[in-house]
């Protein structure tokens, strides 16, 4: 009886973005497009990009405008809202951009939702920073009734629908996928055990939200029962930041390039909460030392999924963090050894390949020398036949 193979892992990046402000920003953003192009080739199985409005280096103010860019110029990587601040938004605007999305990219759009990351963002916005995981979660459950077909009426402090209804509704049946931010707190698993959504674990390396991934992921499970769901692990995503070279020492002078802007830039948006390993002298070692990041090779990287996948008890995709630490040309070497190298170890490419190869190895001896008796008879019928023709 054959062994089945291993459900795939699947493979894509969380792009933020991250650019110095030093640097040309339409520049920039074409790069982050170019680099979607690249992963598409790679194969690549998806793309997240983020949603910001201040601090100057994540400069995408809205992913749907680069999903679909990008979905025009790939042909089979799926484009994730990385994530959709909702209460920055009407409900009502969100549910007809994410139908509109989901016809334009013929289903290769996915919905990622979160309470907004920066509190300067809220500030300029003038949504109160305490309020905004509860609207969030009042804008989501009124997202997904209208995504539904659903009319709605409702008036909350800072929205009103009034015989509200989505004039088009999804490509995708019965819906896109969709999946809550998670970081260190119970409130994303919640939510996506509620409606039964993905998670995205957006800080898996860092030892807070390492700890808690287990944790999390049984606040969803237990949730989910409760509303007569069941959550799949396929759904569960795992983002860690990585920069991959053919050796630990490549990799670091690599790194050079970028990472000490990368580390200010944290250190400045959020100093409570940056690490010790951000304040470290030598930034990038400690942040391997600390398991945040793998900044080494591809065994490396192995080494930190199998870890992770032990300590959430499985997940579905691990998103590499674009942080542009490296060149670009280094930057895009390395996403190309991790789907040489990396992917095959975890989804089984190789299973058949490795096996092909020792059962020939294994009856090697005995299949040479069926290869040598063979040629022998070979000459011997020439010889003969030949001895025929002289005798004729």
């Amino acid at each position: 009886m054959s062994t089945p193979l291993p459900e795939p892992m699947r493979a894509g990046i969380f792009l933020a973005p991250f650019h110095p402000t030093d640097e040309d920003p339409t520049l920039a953003l074409r790069r982050d497009l170019d680099l979607i192009e690249h992963l598409d080739r790679l194969g690549f199985d998806e793309a997240w990009i983020g949603e910001h409005h201040s601090a100057g280096y994540e400069i995408i103010a809205s992913p749907e405008l680069m999903i679909a860019a990008a979905a025009e110029r790939t042909t089979r990587i799926r484009l994730g809202t990385g994530v959709i601040s909702l209460p920055y938004h009407h409900p009502l605007m969100v549910a007809n951009r994410i139908v509109q999305l989901d016809h334009m990219t013929r289903g290769r759009a996915m919905f990622g939702v979160g309470p907004g990351l920066l509190p300067s963002d809220a500030e300029m916005l003038g949504v109160p920073v305490p309020k905004q995981r509860d609207r969030m979660a009042e804008s989501l459950d009124v997202i997904l009734r209208l995504l539904a077909g659903e009319v709605v009426n409702e008036e909350t402090e800072w929205y009103v629908l009034r015989e509200a209804r989505c004039q088009l509704l999804p490509y995708s049946r019965p819906r896109p996928e969709f999946a809550v931010a998670s970081t260190f707190t119970p409130s994303g698993g919640k939510l996506a055990g509620r409606y039964g959504l993905g998670m995205l674990c957006v800080a898996a390396s860092q030892q807070a939200g390492y700890d808690v991934l287990g944790t999390n992921w049984q606040v969803a499970c237990e949730v989910a029962r409760e509303n007569g769901r069941e959550m799949a692990r396929s759904a569960l995503r795992l983002v860690a930041p990585m920069h991959l070279a053919e050796s630990r020492e490549q990799a670091m002078r690599d790194v050079g390039f970028g990472l000490a802007k990368w580390v200010d830039y944290f250190r400045r948006i959020n100093p409570t909460a940056s690490g010790d390993d951000l304040g470290a002298s030598v930034p990038a070692e400690a942040m391997v030392e600390s398991g945040r990041a793998v900044i080494g090779t591809p065994d490396d990287a192995i080494a930190m999924i199998e870890k992770l996948e032990k300590q959430s008890g499985g997940f579905g995709c691990i998103l590499l963090l674009a942080h542009n630490w490296a060149d670009f040309d280094a930057t895009k070497k390395s996403y190309e050894m991790f789907a040489r190298y990396v992917l095959p170890r975890f989804n089984g490419s190789n299973a058949a390949r490795a096996a092909s190869l020792q059962w020939y190895t294994d009856h090697n001896e005995e299949l040479i020398g069926k290869a040598i008796q063979a040629a022998s008879e070979t000459v011997q019928k020439h010889f003969a036949e030949q001895a025929a023709r002289q005798r004729h």
